[in-house]
């Protein structure tokens, strides 16, 4: 006769069911993927849509609200070609994105609690990706995606935190493994809902995308008992004197600013390559291979393979170096990321400068630019929202998460505003601009880096 495991072997059990992870990642991870490739298929797709089609005459007066929307950001940016008008919607649509996550945390934190948070905001998304199927309801498309995403980011990124307890280090590899099933979602969202929107046709696309966030729900709700408790405090509840905000909390929500600033000018870097990076491949990158031309979306395919294969390599090197005391540091980590940013635009300037410009740039430049600008995300993006959760205090733990997001909706907005100067630089011009941008935050990083470790108060996360 076998004997029962004792109940803290099957805690222990639980605790390791997926890869060493809580069950519970498994689900929120696979959540993830949907989500990111519904997310990601209408946004590679959403530039390219605007500068072909929606933007033209034909299309735009059939958008409802379009002329009073546009008549606002003249009065702001002057007037635009369809180029630059497309990029400023980007930059405000993926702002906004990372916008209401600060507000989306609240309400999981104090209201609905993070699970019917991301279940609303999930729906609301849903709804948001099918009715992009159609032109007139693209403003009101685009305003449910935005409120649905605030619902949804900072809510889903806080529970795979809340599955670890206290300094456990599994919590950076589970934001790891986390970003390696988004990126499987965004390699094929390009191969499907692009390939349908820029073949067959955009609204095919669109689709697709919102079929992908329905399959997202799906899990989400099979997964839902796996999942960690609310941090939500019931009603009439108080929170405990050690959960409250403190004096002593000032100098590590100050680093954390600091940090957000850094994140917001790599963000630069790293949101063209869904904006004006399109267009100029479109138009100036030799995408044939032999009879085969590729789909301009297809390149962020490459993106993702990067963080799909990187994910784990990063993960065993830095186990290895921490089993040596070798490890870098998270604030290490970043500074590498920034420092790689820097080299991935050099990289698309030189590329760009050799051919000249009226020559098209051989494909092996933007796959190198590819492999290193994704790296440098991985080093960057999960790593900082690692810190976040690990240094915020337990009071106000999702919305921090989502005011992490604030340093992408910065970034976002100046990625819609560097885009204008698209057709107004040189090609190398305009991806130095970008080198400039990953560099500061780099050097800002540097020299902050003691005060920063004080603050942070965490050599590992």
């Amino acid at each position: 006769m076998v004997a029962e495991a004792a109940p803290t072997d099957l805690n222990r059990n639980a605790d390791r069911a997926f890869l060493g992870h809580p069950r519970g990642l498994a689900y929120l991870a696979f959540m993830e993927a949907f989500e990111r490739f519904s997310f990601y298929g209408m946004q590679a797709l959403l530039v390219l849509y605007m500068t072909s089609q929606l933007l033209h005459v034909g299309h735009v007066e059939h958008v409802a609200g379009f002329a009073a929307f546009r008549s606002g950001l003249e009065r702001v940016f002057g007037h635009m070609s369809p180029q630059a008008m497309s990029s400023e919607i980007f930059g405000l649509y993926a702002g906004f994105c990372s916008f209401t996550p600060v507000f989306g945390g609240m309400i999981g934190d104090l209201l609905l609690g993070q699970k019917r948070a991301v279940l609303l905001g999930g729906a609301m998304m849903a709804a948001g990706h099918f009715l992009m199927a159609f032109e007139a309801p693209f403003l009101l498309a685009l305003a449910l995606l935005i409120c649905g995403c605030g619902l949804l980011k900072g809510n889903i990124s806080a529970q795979v935190g809340n599955l670890y307890r206290g300094a456990d280090r599994r919590r950076t590899d589970a934001f790891q493994l986390f970003y390696m099933a988004a990126n499987v979602g965004v390699f094929t969202a390009p191969l499907i809902c692009g390939t349908l929107g820029e073949v067959v046709g955009w609204h095919w696309g669109f689709g697709a995308a919102g079929v992908g966030m329905l399959i997202s729900l799906g899990i989400y709700l099979a997964g839902y008992r796996q999942l960690p408790p609310d941090t939500r405090p019931a009603a009439g509840e108080r929170r405990p004197e050690q959960a409250r905000l403190s004096a002593k909390d000032v100098p590590t929500l100050a680093a954390m600013g600091v940090l957000l600033v850094v994140v917001a000018l790599f963000w630069i870097a790293n949101g063209d390559v869904l904006n004006a990076y399109m267009i100029w491949a479109k138009t100036h990158l030799d995408r044939q291979i032999g009879p085969l031309t590729l789909p301009v979306t297809w390149l962020q395919s490459a993106s993702a393979i990067v963080g799909i294969c990187m994910a784990p390599v990063l993960i065993g090197l830095w186990t290895r170096q921490a089993r040596r005391g070798r490890e870098p540091s998270a604030l290490g980590k970043m500074a590498i990321g920034c420092g790689l940013a820097v080299a991935a635009y050099a990289l698309l300037a030189l590329g760009a400068a050799v051919t000249g410009p009226d020559a098209r740039v051989p494909l092996v430049w933007a796959l190198g630019f590819h492999l290193i600008v994704q790296t440098a995300y991985l080093f960057v993006y999960p790593i900082g929202m690692a810190l976040f959760s690990r240094a915020a205090p337990p009071a106000i733990n999702s919305l921090m998460i989502g005011i992490y997001f604030l340093s992408v909706f910065a970034g976002s907005l100046l990625v819609g505003w560097v885009g204008q100067f698209y057709e107004r630089l040189s090609a190398p011009e305009y991806w130095l601009l970008h080198c400039a941008a990953a560099g500061v935050a780099g050097l800002i990083i540097l020299v902050l880096w003691r005060p920063l470790s004080r603050a942070l108060m965490v050599k590992q996360v």
